[in-house]
């Protein structure tokens, strides 16, 4: 909780709003997605005292996307049902593989891939990138967040479908007609955005009831 509060304490330095690897934090909104991430961690925690499974949480606008591997699928339906019922959880989203846990080649390559993706969504006027959160296992790449039109969702996607190593992705990005399109003045090569800086993303909705979208190569 420690990391909570500095982030909670720099966002009311900066103002209404503060942006963080993708998440938003809203002061005096409904929504708080970093201390619903630690809610749904402690929650998997819990369901797994063992630590025999290596889950990944992504939280956008109180919905939980939940990546990585387990040993069985008894283990998997137990961490689903355990991120459900977290406080202040609006939808859960299970990717979560029964298999081995990844090696740390796979898993430099799939740090290697979401830092791509990123970079070029950044960079990439016609994607409000800010809006978009992003996690790959075993080379899949995953998508949550919001996008203004169908247009830039497809954009985003096909970005990071030609990204090199990457074999599918799976979207769970929302339309949201209000959000206009283009990111904020483009950071220097290199470098990402730190909390406070580019466009501010929208504000949490209810969760899509659209089917997940899934694009292969």
């Amino acid at each position: 909780m420690a990391n909570y509060r500095t982030v909670l304490g720099v966002a009311l330095g900066l103002g209404s709003m503060a942006v963080l690897d993708g998440c938003a934090l809203t002061v005096g909104g409904t929504v708080d997605d970093f201390a619903l991430k630690a809610n749904v961690e402690t929650a998997l925690a819990e369901a797994d005292p063992q630590m025999l499974a290596a889950p990944n949480v992504t939280v956008y606008a109180g919905r939980a996307l939940l990546t990585g591997t387990a040993p069985t699928p008894q283990l998997k339906a137990r961490l689903e049902q355990a991120a459900g019922q977290a406080p202040g959880v609006q939808a859960v989203y299970d990717e979560i593989e029964v298999a081995p846990p990844q090696s740390p080649w796979s898993s430099a390559q799939d740090a290697w891939i979401t830092s791509q993706v990123r970079s070029d969504l950044v960079f990439n006027r016609g994607v409000r990138w800010v809006n978009y959160s992003i996690e790959t296992v075993d080379r899949s790449v995953y998508l949550i967040g919001s996008a203004g039109s169908p247009a830039e969702l497809e954009t985003a996607t096909n970005m990071a479908r030609y990204v090199p190593g990457v074999k599918r992705v799976v979207s769970f990005v929302e339309i949201r007609p209000a959000a206009p399109p283009g990111g904020g003045p483009s950071p220097s090569a290199g470098s990402y955005p730190s909390a406070g800086s580019g466009p501010a993303p929208d504000m949490p909705a209810a969760a899509p009831t659209t089917p997940v979208e899934v694009q292969k190569l």
